[in-house]
């Protein structure tokens, strides 16, 4: 059986590699072994960050939502207590959104929350 060498497709695959680590400097920017070793942390680093980003987002429509509920003499936890007992289903996300775009619309929510927490 003849032996194969890659020829082309070799090629194209550093070509690959290369390309994705172009702008890296000195050594992992040219060098293959050390580029492959750069792409891989990268490609990990990324999806790190995505997670993160998510992590991120969250934690400030809760400051948005603590600062708004702070305007209208409540507590965040209490806020999101009563928005469970009032059967409020919206997320954190929107209900910051609402406070921001809508003060009224957010004073309508916070009215229904506290007499949702009075009620018990």
């Amino acid at each position: 059986m003849p032996r194969v060498r890659k020829g082309s497709a070799r090629t194209q695959s550093k070509k690959r590699i290369l390309k994705r680590v172009k702008g890296h400097a000195n050594a992992p920017g040219r060098a293959y072994r050390l580029a492959k070793e750069a792409s891989v942390k990268a490609q990990v680093n990324a999806k790190i960050g995505r997670k993160q980003r998510k992590r991120q987002f969250r934690s400030l429509w809760i400051v948005r939502l603590n600062a708004a509920c702070k305007e209208r003499q409540i507590r965040y936890s209490e806020f999101i207590n009563g928005c469970k007992k009032a059967n409020i289903e919206l997320n954190r996300k929107m209900l910051s959104e609402i406070a921001i775009a809508d003060a009224s619309a957010f004073d309508v929510i916070v009215e229904k929350v506290k007499a949702a927490l009075q009620n018990g």
